[in-house]
């Protein structure tokens, strides 16, 4: 038996990066899953990948009306919701300064609206199914500043703030419902390749040998991420609740050259 066999997941922002990896993992531990996307194309490929139930259905996250469907297609098909990974994002570069408002508006909408909207709307089927786990995917850029990339940073710190609120008031109406966010560092994913080759210079794909740059620079891997995932989504983290779950091999610690 897999640690999630038989529980219904939700991933969100799949066709690729940590989305796609979430759902290898967790097909490979038996879960039956919906994965959403606005990239039908490799969204559909990753569903062929699966090795246990999956259907994709394309989603634009920041659109309300998207997730009443995706709710009610997944009932239908599968009778029950478990686990939802709100894992969608978008990231522009942009200062205090530059950031448009049209940027501004883009980001947090895709970022942060819809993991309300998702939240909003998954919290009553999970109750029905006796409880569930909710994943919010943040980053390391909810705990520190990163200056060129304003508006990403301000949507992850909104998530991990309302990851919490959620999570009380879970407790409270005592629905057996657990909310956690995630806060990878830098994970080698398309968005942070592409973050990288704005910040350093550095297109890891581009490198002669992508897998040795990406060691040398202390950079992790979606499976790191995935791992911490399953343990979220299995009955293993029933006890975890409201939690902020760093990956980031120390980034955030403090300064390592002391």
């Amino acid at each position: 038996m897999g640690r999630v066999s038989n529980k219904v997941i939700i991933i969100t922002g799949a066709a690729s990066g940590l989305g796609k990896a979430d759902a290898m993992r967790l097909s490979d531990e038996g879960a039956k899953l919906v994965l959403t996307d606005i990239n039908v194309q490799d969204g559909k490929q990753v569903v062929k990948e699966c090795k246990n139930e999956a259907l994709f259905l394309e989603q634009d996250v920041s659109q309300e009306n998207s997730w009443s469907d995706l709710i009610k297609t997944t009932i239908s098909e599968f009778g029950k919701l478990d686990v939802l990974i709100n894992n969608a994002g978008i990231a522009q570069i942009g200062n205090i300064e530059s950031t448009t408002t049209d940027q501004w508006r883009d980001i947090l909408r895709v970022n942060l609206d819809s993991v309300f909207f998702g939240c909003r709307a998954a919290i009553p089927e999970m109750s029905k199914s006796g409880g569930g786990s909710i994943i919010n995917m943040s980053s390391t850029t909810a705990l520190i500043g990163l200056s060129p990339y304003l508006a990403y940073s301000a949507s992850k710190g909104g998530i991990r703030s309302m990851t919490k609120s959620i999570a009380i008031h879970c407790q409270e109406q005592k629905n057996n419902i657990r909310c956690n966010s995630i806060h990878p560092g830098s994970i080698f994913t398309p968005m942070v390749d592409d973050a990288l080759k704005n910040l350093v210079g550095i297109k890891l794909m581009e490198q002669e040998d992508p897998e040795a740059t990406r060691k040398a620079m202390g950079i992790g891997e979606p499976l790191d991420v995935a791992n911490l995932v399953l343990f979220l989504a299995s009955e293993e983290s029933k006890h975890i609740n409201g939690a902020e779950l760093v990956i980031d091999n120390g980034a955030t610690a403090g300064d390592a050259s002391q």
